[in-house]
Formats: C-alpha cells, structure tokens, sequence
C-alpha cells in the first residue's frame, strides 16, 4: 500500500513538476525574452528567426519544430525519449499560445538589462525543475543527442554546437546590445539551473585524521546523529597506520561538527567538501538503526 501511495505521488509530482517548468519558461520568454528582442538558443531562438520570413507566430512554429525533432529523436534514440519528452514538447509551445494572450504580460519592464536577469534567472529555475525529475523541455536536447549518436562528440559539446548555431542566426538581424544581453540571460540560465538542480540535495563532507579516531567516530554517531564511514589510512610524515573519519553532514550541522572534533583532538587534521548530491542509506532512504547491545 504505501508502495502504491509512493508510486502516485511520484507521477503526480512529475507532472506538477514539469506544468510549473514549462510554464515558468514560457512565461520567461514571453515577459521578458522576446519584447525586447534578445537572442537565446533553442527552438524558440530558431523561431524567433523564423517568425520574420514565416506566416506564423513564434508558438505555432515552436510546435512544429518541437514535433519533427520528437519525431527525429524517436527514429534515432527510441520510443523511450518519446515518452519522457512528449509532454513539455507539447505544453510549451500552448503555454506559450495563452502567455501570450495575457494583457500587460510584454511590458513589464522597458529596461532591457532587467529583462535579461529575470529572464535567464526564470529560464534557469523552470529547466532545472523540469530535469530534476528527470524529464527534459525536449526541442534542440534532442537535436544534440541524435548528433551525439551520429559522431559520438560529447553531448555538452553538442548543445554548445547548437547553441552557437541558434544565437549565431539570430546574430545577423540583432544589433549588438541584444546579444551581449543574450549572454547575461545565459549565463544566468545555467548558473540557475545548476543552483535549482543541487537544491536541497547539496551536503557537506568532513574527512578527519586524527589518533582519537574512535572518540571523534562515537561523538559523531552519538552527539550529532551523522553518519559515519571509517577509512584505513597511513600517514605521510610519521607512516602510522590509523583510521580516517568520513561523515556527511547538513550545512548547518559544519560548525558543531568541526567544534566537536576539535574539543576532543584540537590537532585533527580536518577537509571541508561541498557534496553536491547525497544518496542512499540515512539521505535518500531511511537511516540504519544499531540493534541495542545485549545486557551480559
């Protein structure tokens, strides 16, 4: 039963997931990327161009776009990608269609440079949420998968290739103060996305040598109730055999944690680390409890 409960809360939290990304990305777009006229990649930079020698507006043509690609990535990469990019292929190009028919929405701001950040800093957080469920917008991604399969070039290099394409034709009918803000906005973007995708999951980690090792793994375990890892290690200096200390902690733990080892060995050689993501026993599943020790 609560396997089921989890099941269903899963989709339902994939779907509000990638409504809210999508609606944030088209809203970034039609609020503040088009009114003034800043370049970006992907299909909606294509049909931006496009737009000025077609009969179509800008959503209809990132629907046709966005189909054919589908299409494309299906033949080349499978039915699967079908499936997890069908949705936003879909949901983008109407969410644009009715943001668009929203009175005021492209004039809340006339200043360009303002656009640009909460543009790319929109775009940014509404990509990251969708990826965080592991769906994508679709549209160039899959442009850049398909070439990555023909010429096996990385795939980052890939979306850079597409990206400097998109920008790149749009380049020919901007001045240059739109480009220089479609840099800001992706800038912004991936800084944003990198931030939305790490949140809540980013952790810090402490790596402690020291001769009191079994002390610092006990005041860990029993006074801040973190996970510990004992690693063998030999030190360099005095070639002593010992045990390194490894425990994961939330950021807010660091300075009780590095007060506590330092009160039991004010000599422990201690690393600090940013974890990006943490998964597993005591993160991502429950924490394993010690059985109580039997009384003699």
């Amino acid at each position: 039963m609560a396997s089921a409960k989890k099941k269903i809360w899963d989709i339902l939290w994939t779907c509000a997931a990638i409504l809210l990304g999508n609606g944030l990305l088209a809203f970034a777009v039609e609020a503040f990327i088009v009114p003034h006229g800043i370049i970006m990649g992907g299909t909606t930079g294509i049909a931006i161009v496009l737009e000025r020698v077609l009969p179509l507006d800008m959503a209809a043509i990132v629907f046709i776009l966005n189909a054919l690609l589908l299409v494309l990535g299906g033949v080349v990469l499978g039915k699967k990608l079908v499936t997890t990019t069908l949705a936003s292929s879909l949901l983008y190009p109407g969410l644009l269609a009715i943001i668009h028919r929203i009175p005021g929405v492209t004039s809340l701001t006339d200043n360009a440079l303002m656009a640009a950040l909460f543009g790319g800093a929109l775009m940014g957080a509404a990509l990251g949420v969708v990826m965080r469920v592991g769906s994508s917008t679709g549209g160039m991604d899959i442009a850049s998968l398909v070439l990555h399969k023909w010429t096996h070039i990385p795939v980052s290099l890939c979306v850079y290739a597409m990206d400097v394409l998109v920008i790149g034709g749009q380049a020919i009918f901007s001045p240059v103060e739109p480009i220089l803000y479609g840099m800001v906005v992706l800038v912004l973007e991936s800084i944003l996305l990198d931030k939305v995708m790490i949140l809540g999951l980013a952790q810090i980690q402490l790596f402690v040598i020291s001769g009191s090792y079994e002390a610092i793994r006990r005041a860990l375990l029993t006074g801040l109730e973190a996970g510990v890892t004992m690693i063998q290690v030999e030190t360099g200096q005095l070639a002593q055999r010992q045990q390194g200390v490894l425990c994961v902690i939330p950021r807010r733990k660091l300075y009780a944690a590095t007060e506590l080892i330092q009160a039991i060995d004010p000599a422990a050689f201690i690393t600090i680390t940013q974890v990006k993501e943490v998964r597993g026993r005591g993160f991502t599943l429950e924490r394993a409890v010690r059985p109580p020790a039997e009384e003699p």
